[in-house]
This record gives C-alpha cells, structure tokens and sequence, in this order.
C-alpha cells in the first residue's frame, strides 16, 4: 500500500526526492503518512481536499481486496 501512495504522490508534486512515505501497522489497520516538501502540499491536497480524498479512495480500493483498513495520512 505504502509503495501504490508513493507512486501516486512522485508523479503530483514538482519535487520527487521530496517524498516520503512511512507505514505504521496496528492489529486492526494500516496507517500511512504521506510527507512532502511544503511547495507541494498543494499539489497533493487538491482544491477543497480532492486529490487527497482520490488519493484515499483508490488506497481504500486496493486495501479493501486484501481484507485491510488503510487510513492515509498526509502530514508535514
């Protein structure tokens, strides 16, 4: 999961090598923080939170088929 939000967020912002991505497993979930330079948080927000909650949905898609609850994160 964590290498599908990488991916996505390398190919939104201006500055790749910028983008981290860290996987937090719990015994019900799997938290994922997304973290990338301040010029681009934009870029993976969206207008009102829309390729943020793209973002969310497609993760939420790709979990849901390995029986799993993926909380996506995109923090500072």
């Amino acid at each position: 999961m964590g290498e599908l939000v990488r991916v996505i967020a390398t190919s939104l912002v201006d500055n790749p090598e910028h983008v981290e991505v860290r996987e937090i497993e719990g015994s019900q979930s799997i938290i994922i923080e997304l973290k990338v330079a301040s010029d681009d948080m934009g870029k993976v927000i969206g207008k009102q939170g829309r390729i943020a909650k793209a973002i969310r949905t497609v993760v939420k898609a790709a979990a849901t088929k390995e029986n799993k609850r993926v909380v996506v994160e995109i923090i500072q």
